[in-house]
């Protein structure tokens, strides 16, 4: 009789697993489109959807409301190609040997997805920029482009002279007309907007905005509230409107092709805006991007907010389970992302699971201008309203060398202003707040605090916090195997800087000769040892309270 109990038993629960299985199974259709969109430089908030009012994103909006607006979507890396190669790769910079690095030689033993979706039937391509920027070479030494085909070639006038002038829309016209009948496609719309530079003024001038759309509050504490940022944050937005103008071109022409209930639409950025403190550093507003997804035939429950914690890392293994393809079919390198479709099926909004809780961050060498072409290694951890960072190397400059122009910042008005800020004490917080150096270990409360501006790494009220945060992140980066927690930090400094222009620019520099630093100022070259108040402040001097009259 107890035994009879037992099989019954047995049966019964293998029948509950089965019901129960096939209850969270989800009937998708096989082989979607996939269109995804990426930004060059752009902060989660600056979109309409987000509720930025200086900002007009009709067609991002749209994504958002007939799919899905994601809260918490972070890049591993807040620079252009390392963040790249984390979306193409699933895998973090630190796992990714040269491809940690801006300006890389990216190694041939990685395969990209867009790679393996070509091999599996997939026809695939890009427009305007793709894997950039670096070299990406086969085992045999022959020219690779990790994005197979460049559909770049049709132009158009550029609104101004500074934005592209590279037709997305048309190129991806094009695209669709090149596939075989009934072929699923991947195509990467890499628009080249918002990164620097910016015609000055043309968000005005050509944008009809006005410098009062730019109020106080829109200004981060850490930049002078000034009409030349107002000025600079509106040439941020046309260019980001000019982006979300060609997505909505697209989103047409799929209309019209029939092909848009089964296309998968992705859009997001690679990094935070570039400005002062922001694109190129590990902090709230560099890491944190914004992404909206919408796939008519796929994803039911549509005007959803998602809260739950979502890493570029996760495309790659999204897209691959989306066309049939295993991670063994792939070809590709282990994956450390996770796939999104848990989330893309889900009923609700809001928090949807336990384990999507955290992301990790981090960077090697980005932009030189370092002695012996160093980087500023960080890694970092987002959990539970917190940040925390390590900066393995507080010693060095965290944007790039004084003398050499601080490098990892792009040159514009609002680094200017920044910068000039060093001269006088009661603005001197500016520059020091973008540009100083910084502590060994950082800790931020970013639901209060998201300017990351109140380090509470020595506050005694948040030891227990930091400590638990410090061990997970040592503890994860030791299991994905993170040469510097093996003490071969090294190793990741050693790797060469693919830009010949750019090579050992300090000592270059410093001996006199003439190099290219097109992509910042001048002006941005300092000489520390003239400026007296930086004098004063490095001393321990207080700034000088002036008060008002």
């Amino acid at each position: 009789m107890n035994q009879k109990r037992i099989a019954y038993s047995i049966v019964g629960f293998l029948l509950i697993c089965m019901f129960a299985c096939q209850k969270e199974e989800v009937a998708y259709p096989q082989k979607p489109n996939i269109l995804f969109a990426i930004m060059d430089d752009v902060t989660y908030m600056h979109m309409g959807a987000y509720g930025c009012e200086w900002v007009n994103t009709p067609n991002f909006d749209r994504i958002a409301k007939e799919g899905i607006l994601f809260q918490n979507a972070y890049t591993p890396n807040a620079k252009c190609g390392p963040s790249r190669s984390n979306i193409l790769t699933g895998r973090n910079s630190w796992q990714l040997e040269e491809g940690a690095n801006h300006w890389s030689y990216f190694p041939s033993k990685f395969k990209s997805f867009a790679e393996s979706l070509s091999e599996h039937g997939y026809h695939v391509g890009y427009t305007g920029k793709g894997w950039a920027p670096g070299v990406a070479k086969n085992e045999d030494g022959s020219a690779r482009d990790l994005l197979v085909n460049r559909y770049s070639e049709i132009k158009l006038t550029a609104p101004t002279a500074n934005i592209s002038n590279v037709d997305y829309a048309a190129n991806f016209d094009v695209f669709l007309k090149d596939r075989n009948e009934d072929e699923p496609f991947f195509f990467w719309y890499g628009g080249l907007e918002p990164h620097r530079g910016y015609e000055y003024g043309s968000g005005i001038a050509k944008g009809g905005k006005e410098v009062s759309q730019i109020k106080d509050e829109d200004i981060y504490s850490f930049w002078p509230k000034v009409d030349s940022v107002r000025t600079d944050l509106l040439d941020y937005a046309f260019e980001i409107e000019h982006f979300d103008k060609q997505l909505g071109k697209m989103l047409d022409q799929l209309e019209a092709a029939g092909e848009l209930e089964n296309t998968l639409i992705v859009v997001t950025s690679d990094n935070g805006m570039p400005f002062p403190r922001v694109k190129g550093q590990e902090y709230e507003y560099s890491n944190h991007l914004p992404l909206a997804v919408m796939w008519p035939a796929g994803i039911k429950s549509i005007g959803r907010t998602v809260e739950d914690f979502v890493s570029f890392i996760d495309f790659a293994p999204t897209f691959l389970e989306l066309a049939g393809v295993s991670e063994e079919q792939s070809g590709m390198e282990m994956i450390t992302g996770k796939s999104l479709t848990d989330l893309f099926f889900a009923e609700k909004g809001g928090k949807i699971t336990e384990d999507r809780n955290q992301v990790f961050i981090g960077k090697e060498r980005h932009d030189v201008g370092r002695p012996e072409d160093q980087g500023y290694p960080i890694r970092g951890i987002v959990k539970d309203g917190m940040l925390y960072l390590k900066n393995f190397k507080p010693d060095r400059w965290p944007a790039g060398n004084p003398e050499t122009g601080y490098l990892n910042t792009d040159g514009s008005p609002t680094k200017t202003v920044v910068l000039n800020s060093i001269y006088q004490p009661n603005t001197f917080k500016f520059w020091k707040e973008s540009f100083g150096k910084r502590e060994e270990e950082e800790f931020y409360d970013i639901a209060n605090d998201p300017e990351c501006l109140n380090n509470l790494a020595s506050d005694e009220k948040y030891q227990e916090k930091l400590k638990e945060m410090r061990l997970e992140l040592i503890a994860t980066l030791t299991e994905q195997g993170d040469p510097r927690m093996k003490g071969d930090g090294n190793l990741l400094e050693s790797y060469l800087y693919s830009d010949k222009s750019g090579v050992n620019f300090y000592e270059r520099y410093m001996s006199g000769e003439k190099v290219n630093f097109g992509w910042v100022n001048a002006s941005d070259f300092q000489d520390l040892s003239k400026i007296e108040t930086y004098q004063q402040m490095k001393d321990g001097g207080n700034a000088i309270t002036i008060e008002k009259k």
